[in-house]
């Protein structure tokens, strides 16, 4: 078949409109102003709106700048794990990888199981009906991502179509009701600024987090360009759904009513949230109305979240760094239905489960692909300069140096703040979750043989370690870089949560009554991971170092990525 027909290991290529990227985008990110309402009792009104209009600027817009400028230079399917694999090599590649599609198999289930909360709040149901519900919720959105991308897109612009509609309606119907002040108070009473930006910072990120996944995509998008283009027009769409509701509301709703939003609000008569909007004004009967959008947002997250998912493993498999059977193909559809299959699956079993602990990880694996992505990015500018890059008429973040600054050092300088104040018990949870990484990948590379197999100079084989040369290296510099983090963690969360908050064994989720204990082991052991990865790293500098790297042919490896040829060989003579 054409190479115009099928990209990436046999997948095929679709035309999609800007519109359907834009609506994919939007149900990867939003949906929905759902989460909003958690915000603001934890948070404050003011601090709430403060957060959402000031976190498109300096969280979402340089987001959806890298991801267009690397998805516009390397338009693949795989996304984040392939621009990091070029800028930083196979075993970095591997981690960004692994971060980004296991939190979608983790919170993929999230998903289901709300959807199932819902309806049972409208219709009564036994354990087996809702049972049924989640089997037949996944079958009908596994079917429609087997029959190919554009279909997901089709879904997803109907969904977001409504889901928008809902809120806008929200926003209108709030605002013209306004009679109180929204922003009063800006932080609940007795809370100190770090209070209340703790208690929003981390569902903001979560809120305002999504924009790489549409990267995962590319390679079956014959014209990826609408890629860069569907970035720029969702982010401030997202933006305003989210707003826009929340503005409305809080004008609207009684004084005080503020410490009562939940996101049971307008289902039930104890708390109070976006659908409250529409009961007290026009009637409970719109009640329902919102409660089946609720439905609706979360089945248009799954239906997009299984396209994205489903293509992390499948590129790691061409890449000989997973299971090779995930790399199948459906000969009719030319979709992954490994993947597809696999991760609903997967959604099945944790759809079952409390996502407590689980959604708190998948944010921590989330803020570390959000380091790392700004890293490739500069890497990358160096690879391939501007002026290489306009020369094929490419999308380039703007500004000039300030803004590649802006756009790269504030994700960074976010993600390492959500990180410190979420506490001490998730801050120690995402350190062993994303320590899983450099454990699948030892054992994969073993297995599977990694990119050695497809580019043998660029990726060189250590035959001692069975490993690439040179990741002895790297896995000391990992182990330097998680013990000298958690060491100094631990002087910043004794402080912010002993000294300075006051913090109590009941404001933990996990670990509340030894945090002292884990404190302590953050401080001894942080500081024995770090020697251990010096050591680690110094000795194989002599036994194991690096592959001196090879000439670059920067043409051939922008036309690896813009003509989708991806095993010719990009490099010249050593």
């Amino acid at each position: 078949m054409s190479q115009q027909q099928h990209g990436v290991a046999g997948l095929k290529k679709h035309d999609m409109k800007v519109s359907s990227i834009v609506f994919m985008l939007y149900c990867l990110v939003a949906a929905g102003a759902f989460g909003i309402e958690e915000m603001i009792p934890e948070s404050g009104p003011g601090m709430t709106l403060i957060l959402l209009a000031v976190f498109p600027i300096i969280w979402a817009l340089p987001i959806s700048n890298m991801v267009a400028e690397c998805g516009s230079v390397m338009p693949s399917e795989g996304g984040v794990y392939v621009w990091v694999k070029e800028a930083f090599g196979e075993f970095w590649g591997f981690q960004a990888g692994w971060w980004a599609t296991v939190s979608t198999y983790i919170t993929n289930g999230v998903y289901v199981a709300l959807v199932a909360g819902y309806v049972s709040q409208m219709i009564p149901m036994s354990e087996m009906a809702i049972l049924a519900l989640k089997i037949g919720m996944i079958a009908v959105f596994t079917i429609i991502n087997l029959m190919g991308l554009r279909e997901v897109g089709t879904v997803s612009t109907i969904l977001s179509i409504a889901i928008v509609a809902a809120f806008m309606l929200v926003a209108v119907v709030g605002l013209i009701n306004w009679n109180t002040n929204p922003i009063d108070p800006i932080m609940p009473p007795d809370y100190n600024f770090f209070d209340s930006l703790s208690g929003g910072i981390c569902i903001c990120v979560w809120m305002y987090c999504g924009y790489e996944c549409i990267s995962n995509m590319a390679g079956e998008v014959k014209n990826p360009q609408v890629i860069p283009k569907g970035l720029l027009i969702a982010m401030p769409l997202i933006a305003a759904t989210y707003i826009l509701p929340t503005l409305g509301g809080l004008a609207s709703l009684p004084a005080g009513s503020w410490e009562l939003w939940s996101t049971e609000g307008g289902f039930d008569a104890s708390s109070v949230g976006f659908a409250t909007v529409l009961t007290e004004n026009l009637g409970q009967a719109w009640g329902y109305v919102f409660l089946v959008i609720a439905v609706v947002s979360q089945c248009a997250i799954f239906n997009t979240y299984l396209a994205s998912g489903s293509r992390g493993f499948f590129v790691m498999a061409d890449d000989n760094l997973c299971p090779k059977f995930l790399v199948k193909i459906s000969k009719k559809r030319g979709v992954p239905y490994i993947g597809i299959l696999s991760l609903s699956i997967v959604t099945l079993i944790l759809c079952q489960y409390d996502f407590t602990t689980l959604v708190s990880t998948e944010v921590v694996f989330i803020l570390a692909l959000y380091i790392i992505l700004p890293l490739a990015v500069l890497k990358l500018r160096k690879m391939i300069p501007v002026e290489e890059r306009l020369k094929r008429d490419l999308y380039i973040i703007s500004g000039g140096k300030l803004g590649l600054i802006y756009c790269c050092g504030l994700p960074i300088f976010i993600s390492i703040v959500a990180l410190l104040v979420n506490g001490t018990d998730y801050f120690v949870t995402g350190l062993i979750a994303t320590a899983s990484g450099v454990i699948v990948y030892v054992i994969v590379k073993k297995l599977y043989g990694g990119l050695y197999k497809q580019d043998p100079v660029r990726y060189p084989l250590n035959k001692k370690t069975g490993l690439c040369q040179g990741d002895t290296m790297r896995i000391g510099a990992y182990l330097i870089i998680a013990g000298v983090s958690a060491f100094l963690a631990q002087f910043w969360l004794r402080w912010y949560e002993v000294s300075y908050g006051e913090w109590e064994p009941s404001d933990y989720d996990m670990m509340g009554d030894i945090i002292p204990q884990v404190q302590n082991i953050l401080g001894w052991g942080g500081a024995a991971v770090a020697v251990i990865g010096l050591i680690v790293f110094f000795v194989c500098k002599k036994n194991d170092p690096p592959a001196p790297e090879v000439e670059l042919d920067v043409d051939v490896l922008m036309d690896k990525y813009l003509n989708e040829d991806r095993h010719e060989d990009i490099f010249g003579d050593a």
